[in-house]
């Protein structure tokens, strides 16, 4: 696979690039040896780098996040041709629009936890291991699961319907450039998720690491995998353990608009740094491909709320979630529509969450309210259900729209949580993989486009359980480097 075959002066390259703090000397991962981290500063430096891959315009930095909004049918668009808008509509094969950089970017990451697993367990087998070099032998198991289970919910069906169906190729090790690995099943790739998960957890610290994975990060993450497993109960465990331990706080509806203007909030487990001058992506950032049309030089209106979105949060009109909304671009006097979302260039003052470019906003993966809302479905939905659990669970986040009646054991629903997920989690990029995941139809925004364009690619209303395009196609370039996956294409591509 062309990915495989990067060879670890590559990743020394990437490292350069991305990570500016480091530019003074070369970082000890560079070589092509797998000897190369020697030391705990190296290790150091390996973990950085992995976290600051992750800020990609091809993941977390971006388009990861895009993906599930604009395909869940939380975004709309305006206007065709501006940017992504492949996204919206489908316009995906895999010779054009295939969005291969999630594959190449993903995958090259887990070139790089393998190398310093690698390296870390070389170094304890000779005795020379560390408290640190276990705590980033867990940062790096835990990297590895969040990047297979994103992977593996890119480019294969859900578990909970389609375990048996291909997944993505698993490489753990070190591979040589002409190797030829074909694609695990569904099943396969997350029982090696849920296996990094639980050999990393006991390895990490249980305080909380600014910008890098902890013992919470690898509990919401198995809180996530397990909800996505239908293992309720173990979704749960995870869900309450973060809960109970009081790491994390809730925002109140007091702060909860200002948590976006501030790094490393009381809410935020697992969040990935972005400064003005290491890998900020300027008027390419996520933040900017959500602000209205024009606001800003470079904002071009990409993505705004669609009208069902609306809809839900509308259900109140004092929720606080209206607070971080902007006027979109077909606002006029008389008729303000409020689809444009400022999350992601830290609020209305556009400082970012340094004070600095507005841009320059950290990328929060995992908060504590998705937490609460993952505990309030498992609760919910475990064989023995909990519906006073649940609604409590639900009610902690609910009560961000003050005037909506608290949710009751009698009636808590699927879909209240769901509306809530929604609501709480807009443009965090979690709307897609829940629709998938429940099995769930999705209606597109597609009148809300102007002037009209003409959507070949899906319908209106698409079933997740049949249209073929709910996952993406093994990317062209990859076949042709590695033809016998080209046997395994997704099928109808």
């Amino acid at each position: 696979m062309k990915k495989f075959k990067i060879i670890f002066a590559i990743i020394g390259i990437v490292l350069l690039s991305s990570c500016e703090g480091f530019l003074d000397v070369k970082p000890s991962n560079s070589a092509d040896s797998a000897s190369s981290i020697l030391t705990v500063s190296d290790a150091k430096v390996a973990i950085t780098g992995i976290m600051r891959s992750m800020t990609s315009y091809n993941y977390y930095g971006r388009n990861f996040i895009i993906y599930a909004d604009a395909k869940g049918g939380d975004f709309a668009i305006r206007s065709a041709g501006r940017g992504l808008d492949g996204l919206y509509v489908f316009n995906q094969s895999q010779t054009s629009g295939s969005y291969s950089g999630f594959w190449a970017t993903i995958y090259s990451s887990i070139l790089q936890v393998n190398n310093l697993i690698l390296n870390i367990e070389k170094m304890e087998e000779e005795g020379n291991g560390t408290a640190a070099l276990s705590e980033y032998k867990g940062q790096a198991l835990t990297a590895r699961a969040l990047f297979y289970f994103d992977l593996v919910r890119l480019y294969g069906l859900p578990y909970n319907t389609s375990k048996t169906t291909l997944g993505v190729p698993l490489e753990l090790e070190l591979v040589d450039a002409a190797a030829q690995p074909t694609r695990a099943t569904v099943e396969e790739v997350y029982n090696q998720i849920v296996a990094d998960l639980t050999a990393g957890a006991p390895l990490m610290s249980k305080s909380k690491q600014n910008g890098y994975l902890n013992y919470y990060a690898n509990l919401a993450i198995q809180a996530r995998v397990y909800l996505h497993m239908d293992n309720f109960s173990a979704a749960l465990t995870a869900a309450e353990t973060i809960i109970n331990d009081n790491v994390y706080t809730l925002y109140s509806n007091a702060n909860w608009v200002d948590s976006w203007a501030g790094e490393f909030g009381s809410e935020s487990i697992f969040e990935i740094a972005m400064y003005e001058n290491e890998g900020n992506l300027g008027s390419s950032s996520l933040g900017y491909y959500l602000l209205s049309y024009g606001k800003v030089t470079g904002a071009s209106g990409w993505f705004m709320a669609s009208d069902y979105f609306l809809d839900r949060l509308s259900q109140d009109p004092t929720d606080v979630r209206w607070s971080i909304m902007d006027e979109d671009e077909t606002s006029e006097p008389g008729n303000l529509r409020f689809g444009s979302c400022m999350k992601y260039v830290g609020g209305f003052a556009m400082n970012g969450d340094k004070g600095g470019a507005a841009s320059a906003t950290n990328i929060k993966v995992i908060r504590l309210s998705e937490v609460y809302l993952i505990a309030a479905e498992a609760a919910l939905r475990q064989s023995t259900p909990d519906k006073a659990k649940a609604a409590t669970y639900l009610n902690s986040i609910r009560k961000r729209s003050p005037m909506l009646a608290p949710a009751t054991s009698s009636t808590v629903t699927l879909d209240m949580i769901l509306d809530e997920r929604s609501k709480e989690l807009f443009t965090e990029g979690n709307r897609y993989w829940d629709m998938m995941r429940l099995g769930k139809t999705i209606e597109y925004n597609d009148d809300f486009i102007s002037p009209q364009i003409s959507i070949p690619h899906r319908t209106k209303i698409i079933d997740t359980k049949t249209f073929y395009k709910v996952i993406l196609p093994i990317p062209q370039d990859e076949i042709d480097a590695n033809p016998a996956i080209g046997e395994q294409q997704n099928p109808g591509y």
